[in-house]
């Protein structure tokens, strides 16, 4: 069996607190991957060229204000 059946087969006999208690601490630890990697692509300049069409929109009026 391989490991992520496992993990699954383990989650699912989780009681409900437990299961809650999981869900909390996965969450946490997606999110900060999340941010992780959004931090290493923003340093690689993977993102620099949304952000140039994104000011570019700005100053010519092309946005609405949230």
């Amino acid at each position: 069996m391989k490991t992520i059946d496992r993990i699954k087969t383990e989650v699912e006999r989780l009681p409900a607190t437990d299961l809650a208690s999981f869900r909390a601490w996965f969450a946490k630890f997606d999110a900060q991957n999340w941010d992780q990697q959004f931090e290493r692509d923003v340093a690689a300049g993977k993102l620099d060229r949304l952000a140039e069409r994104a000011i570019k929109h700005a100053k010519a009026g092309r946005c609405t204000a949230l």
